[in-house]
């Protein structure tokens, strides 16, 4: 006779536990309607601390609450990294769990949710790096990666705000799993300008953007080819390296990337580049003539090492080749404004000269003499800012350079003409 009444007892206590985890639910799901942070936070504490025992079903629905609750904490600037992080998990422990089950009541809200959530990441690690915030913008844009690894180009940028907070190690991790993965980015950006504004849209596909346009919600479609990113990826990667004291073993990460990626014009650059850095000018002419025999006719390629010769202060050769990449060609926008830049770099050091003179006789001739070379040096800068102005209107700090330009050669009525595009 005692055996039935433990049985009893026990199959009472497993009622009693059934009945607390629907109760603990219950107000979980209540609390979140009702939203009240402090209430939320009790009710999902409660329900979690009775949830082990539960069954699938009731885990599948704890999951989603959570999810749900974490994702209301985090929409109302509540620790928002760490809840977005914590509920992608709980809903992605959802997912898992009705597979298990061979349900979906939840799914397909969770999957939405996901999306959500991801979409939150992006957008707060963005802010997050505007406002200097690299180290979360980093974990954000990583964790969006691990939301769907099939979306590289997180990963990618997640190494990028590591090395703008400093954090090497961090990004050197990225940078090799981004290796390892041979991610390179290249592709093609679709565009079109909006029909309700006239601002242009970046849409995920050409399909997505031509559809548009036949709807006529888009019009003036255009592609925008995206170059490769890994000649970036294996330089962040050989610098971190340097930086760290590492110069062979950054040098054979760029040999070995070559040997996989012959015809990367970029990877090329980067070796130049670290050569540059080790004043190896023999080595570094060598790489270049080799580029240029395989790409003689590629402006991007010209324009790239006029950025390495600029950055290493030869301004003869950036001047050559960003020309090069003009002749080749004309509309270049960018190699036009990295001329206009070339031309002007020297006016801070005139302007700084004839700060220091004082009003003697000698020093009021000098003065005279430096203001003729700043006025040639904004004659010379002036068609290639007037250029970049043409091909990109939209370039608000060109045609603001442009503006002093004209202010300093007395250039009035050109002045009053793009002033009045700006206004």
């Amino acid at each position: 006779m005692k055996s039935r009444y433990i049985i009893s007892a026990l199959a009472l206590m497993l009622s009693l536990g059934s009945f607390a985890q629907k109760d603990q639910l219950k107000a979980l799901e209540k609390a979140i309607k009702n939203f009240e942070p402090s209430a939320v936070k009790n009710a999902l504490s409660a329900a979690e601390s009775v949830i082990g025992s539960a069954t699938d079903q009731e885990k599948a629905q704890f999951y989603f609450l959570k999810g749900n609750a974490l994702l209301e904490l985090a929409n109302r600037n509540m620790e928002t990294g760490k809840n977005l992080k914590e509920a992608a998990k709980s809903y992605q422990e959802l997912l898992a769990t009705e597979k298990k089950l061979g349900k979906n009541k939840y799914s397909v809200q969770a999957e939405n949710s996901l999306t959500d959530v991801k979409n939150k990441l992006i957008n707060s690690a963005i802010k997050d790096s505007d406002e200097k915030r690299f180290k979360e913008s980093a974990e954000k844009l990583y964790d969006a990666y691990n939301l769907n690894p099939k979306d590289t180009i997180y990963l990618y940028y997640a190494a990028g705000s590591a090395v703008n907070a400093k954090d090497y190690d961090l990004a050197l991790k990225h940078y090799e799993k981004l290796k390892e993965l041979n991610y390179s980015g290249q592709g093609t950006a679709y565009y079109a300008k909006s029909a309700l504004n006239d601002e242009e849209e970046m849409f995920n596909s050409k399909e997505d953007r031509d559809k548009s346009v036949k709807l006529k919600v888009h019009t003036n479609p255009r592609d925008e080819k995206i170059p490769s990113k890994r000649g970036e990826i294996y330089r962040n990667y050989a610098l971190i390296l340097v930086e760290k004291g590492e110069k062979d073993k950054a040098m054979q990460a760029i040999q070995e990337a070559k040997k996989s990626n012959p015809d990367d014009t970029s990877l090329a650059l980067t070796e130049a580049n670290l050569y540059l850095d080790a004043k190896d000018y023999t080595s570094y002419k060598r790489v270049i003539e080799e580029v240029l025999q395989k790409s003689p006719n590629d402006a991007d390629l010209y324009y790239n090492l006029g950025v390495i010769s600029g950055t290493s202060q030869n301004q003869t050769d950036a001047e050559k080749y960003y020309k090069k990449a003009i002749e080749i060609n004309p509309n270049y926008s960018n190699a036009y404004l990295n001329l206009a830049i070339l031309k002007l770099d020297s006016d801070g050091k005139l302007v700084e000269e004839m700060n220091k003179l004082g009003n003697s006789a000698k020093d009021n001739k000098r003065y005279d003499e430096l203001k003729v070379q700043r006025e040639n040096v904004f004659k010379e800068a002036l068609p290639y800012l007037e250029k970049v102005v043409e091909l990109s209107p939209n370039n608000l700090e060109a045609k603001q350079t442009l503006l002093n330009v004209y202010t300093s050669l007395d250039m009035t009525e050109k002045y009053k003409a793009l002033k009045a595009t700006m206004n």
